[in-house]
């Protein structure tokens, strides 16, 4: 991959899948996945390993939580 990292919705987007086909890809629930997406839950190792395999990335490559935008 690129020296850019990317977030789980990226990575999904980029191929062109739905939460539903990626949740699928990687064995977990639609629900799960939009929660990986919105940083409400972060996946376990065993999931982030099939992310991985899926996307063809690496574990660095992947941001698990959304940028906060800092109020000055």
């Amino acid at each position: 991959m690129s020296e850019m990292k990317l977030t789980l919705k990226a990575l999904r987007v980029q191929y062109g899948l739905t939460q539903e086909k990626a949740a699928k890809l990687v064995g977990v629930s639609e629900s799960t996945w939009h929660s990986y997406e919105n940083a409400k839950t972060y996946p376990p190792i065993k999931v982030i390993d099939w992310i991985t395999k899926v996307f063809g990335v690496s574990y660095d490559d992947i941001i698990f939580e959304p940028s906060i935008p800092i109020k000055l």
